[in-house]
């Protein structure tokens, strides 16, 4: 009976120390003061702020680190849109060869043919009824107010249509652009897309349902609403006619270009205004193979080409532009922050510091 017993308490001693989970469970306990003692397992982005005696040094430090990361994204997408702007800028000086030729072939021919190149459906004026408005906005934002200028000036442009009793319809290059008039309905005729490299692909696309709205009788005239690239601190909403084309405007309109530069070790742009092409000289016993007013009727949707493709580059490089300066303010913000959290961290620091020391004293003079 004895041997009973004591195989029975051995048993029930082993039972008490088991390995089972639920052996070790302990009750639950209340929450450690400002989660100075949560588990080390907890994700970081659930962490509350530390208090470091009577300072959040440790939130402070946290919030300081994000700051300076965020400023180095910035930064780099500062480079990165200077680097565009200079791609977009070769992209208008290997296009300006073409667009002079052009325009110098253009003007000799109208000299030569003189008030018959009027006849041309292109270049016939016609009461307007309904326009056609081309709105050039970006595919993206972080650059500032760039979009939303273009998107007013559109809207202030298509009020101004309708209280002259003129209907109008939109033509969408860019995504932001879609975006906002497609939630508001507004008549909407096509849409591309706003790459940061356009090419006379995209270009050509545009100019052919320009052209076929307009000779379809579709529409009375067409408008470009785009952003004119003056610097890298301004650019300016500008509106032009497209089509129908003046003769005088393309053969006497000059040009100019721009060239991004890193003077002082901070960004600029040169702009260098060119003359207008001089019209070629056609003698009058030149023989054509072609009627000239079929060279002009030829000549012109290859300038609204140009014109079209131009623009593009230059709203993409006043985009771009936009946006440096945006992550430029971006980052000029997160530097000031950076410092006055830095402050901050230091008041914290040494407030914990203060109270320690206080805290001895106090101690030592209790002994005494």
């Amino acid at each position: 009976m004895k041997f009973l017993c004591v195989a029975a308490t051995a048993l029930a001693t082993a039972q008490a120390f088991t390995t089972s989970p639920a052996a070790f469970t302990t009750a639950p306990t209340a929450p450690a003061l400002n989660n100075v003692f949560t588990d080390a397992g907890a994700a970081h982005r659930t962490r509350r702020a530390t208090i470091v005696m009577d300072g959040k040094a440790n939130a402070i430090r946290d919030r300081i680190t994000t700051v300076s990361n965020t400023k180095k994204i910035t930064s780099a997408m500062k480079l990165v849109a200077a680097a565009k702007v200079r791609r977009a800028q070769d992209s208008v000086l290997a296009t300006r060869p073409f667009s002079e030729t052009l325009q110098s072939v253009f003007g000799g021919l109208i000299q030569r043919l003189g008030g018959e190149a009027a006849d041309l459906p292109l270049l016939t004026q016609r009461e307007v009824n309904k326009v056609t408005l081309v709105v050039i906005t970006g595919d993206r934002g972080l650059c500032g107010g760039y979009n939303s200028f273009m998107i007013k000036k559109a809207e202030a442009r298509v009020n101004e249509l309708k209280a002259q009793g003129i209907e109008s319809d939109l033509i969408l290059i860019g995504k932001k652009g879609a975006t906002y008039f497609k939630r508001r309905e507004y008549p909407i005729r096509k849409v591309y897309d706003c790459t940061q490299n356009p090419d006379s692909k995209q270009a050509l696309a545009i100019s052919e349902e320009i052209i076929n709205s307009f000779l379809s009788g579709e529409t009375d005239a067409v408008e470009l609403l785009y952003t004119k690239f003056v610097s890298l601190i301004a650019s300016a909403p500008s509106v032009r006619t497209l089509v129908p084309f003046s003769a005088s405007e393309i053969s006497q309109q000059g040009d100019e270009v721009f060239q991004l530069t890193s003077s002082g070790g901070d960004f600029d742009v040169e702009r260098k205004e060119l003359d207008v092409a001089e019209p070629q000289d056609f003698p009058n016993d030149m023989i054509f193979e072609q009627d000239p007013l079929q060279i002009v009727n030829s000549i012109l949707p290859l300038y609204l080409n140009g014109q079209i493709l131009r623009t593009l580059q230059e709203s993409v490089a006043s985009e771009l532009a936009a946006r440096m300066q945006s992550m430029q303010s971006a980052s000029d913000n997160a530097s000031a922050l950076v410092k006055t959290l830095s402050q901050e961290y230091n008041r914290a620091r040494q407030a914990a510091v203060t109270q320690e020391i206080l805290e001895i004293v106090s101690g030592a003079a209790a002994l005494e």
